[in-house]
């Protein structure tokens, strides 16, 4: 029995799995960053940042092993919303910090 992969997830499905790698390992390496902020701001943060990076991590297995009622709520413009915020707001802070 063959076990075909498919590789049809698109352009913005890559695209939105290389930002959240980029942004897990760019916090991985510089968790300094949300010390300027205060505690009250970064706990919206973090949970902002869990739910926009675990769906662009899961996005591709749901949609091979077409798990569906996983892709409605993972494909909906707030979930692509979060994750271009999240960026945003860790582009901001990196910058109001230096980059370093």
């Amino acid at each position: 029995m063959a076990v075909w992969v498919r590789y049809s997830h698109g352009g913005g499905a890559l695209l939105s799995l290389l930002s959240a790698a980029l942004l897990a390992v760019w916090w991985l390496w510089r968790p300094e960053l949300m010390l300027v902020l205060p505690f009250s701001l970064r706990l919206p943060i973090v949970a902002l940042g869990v739910w926009a990076l675990g769906a662009a991590f899961i996005r591709p297995v749901a949609q091979d092993m077409e798990l569906y009622r996983l892709l409605v709520l993972i494909n909906t413009p707030w979930t692509h919303a979060a994750l271009w915020g999240f960026a945003i707001v860790t582009l901001g802070l990196a910058v109001y910090r230096g980059l370093g």
